[in-house]
């Protein structure tokens, strides 16, 4: 653990911001909160000047779109580092966080999905997908998830399409007693090849999430997903 990280959480009055916040407490390193909603005894503001007051290096976002857009490129114009953990980014919202970014000399991550089992189904499925050309996903989430396709199953498909596959279709679920949940199928002549991950609580976020925050205090410019902490694909 670096002494040196001081992470303001936005968003952190929601479901993932609440686990994010107790975590980054018992490691030490949780500085304030941005929410909607202040709460003074928990370092929590409404707004960013009370955040910046308290001298964080890092911007954990946990926000939705479009405010995860307008809240990074502000932390990023203050010279705080930023990791980004929400879904819904256009390329040329990426591409102007890591102007930005560069701009001012700090790191950027964004990262469709903290569990490190989605990163390696991720990595997974784009090695497979030299193979196995055709394929499709299917993505579920919980009935409170607003954006479809989601993030994680968006940058799968990238990623397998940059890998020599062909784009691969994706059909997303939304129900109650769903968490976050992803197959990957891929056919082949006479075979299927099936690339599944299931987070079942959101504790699954918190080893990347905090892997995410110690690491981009090193970086300058833009990165996506833990890949860029954990290792490029092979």
């Amino acid at each position: 653990m670096s002494p040196t990280v001081r992470v303001a959480v936005a968003g952190t009055m929601g479901r993932m911001g609440t686990i994010a916040r107790e975590a980054l407490q018992q490691s030490g390193e949780y500085c304030c909160g941005l929410s909607r909603r202040a709460d003074p005894q928990q370092a929590i503001f409404d707004t960013f000047e009370g955040v910046l007051a308290c001298r964080p290096n890092v911007l954990l976002d946990l926000t939705t779109q479009p405010g995860s857009y307008q809240i990074a490129i502000e932390a990023a114009v203050h010279g705080l580092h930023t990791v980004v953990g929400a879904s819904g980014w256009s390329d040329d919202q990426r591409i102007a966080l890591g102007a930005v970014a560069e701009q001012h000399g700090v790191g950027a991550l964004i990262v469709p999905n903290f569990s490190l089992g989605a990163m390696l189904m991720m990595r997974f499925a784009q090695q497979a997908a030299r193979y196995f050309p055709d394929a499709e996903i299917i993505e579920l989430h919980h009935a409170g998830k607003k954006d479809k396709p989601s993030g994680t199953a968006a940058e799968t498909a990238a990623r397998m399409k940059l890998a020599g596959g062909r784009s691969p279709v994706i059909h997303s679920v939304r129900l109650p007693g769903l968490l976050a949940h992803q197959e990957v199928l891929l056919g082949g002549t006479g075979e299927l090849l099936t690339i599944r991950h299931d987070s079942l609580t959101r504790e699954s976020f918190v080893t990347g999430m905090l892997a995410a925050v110690r690491a981009v205090v090193h970086r300058r410019g833009l990165a996506i997903g833990l890949d860029s902490v954990f290792g490029e694909t092979a």
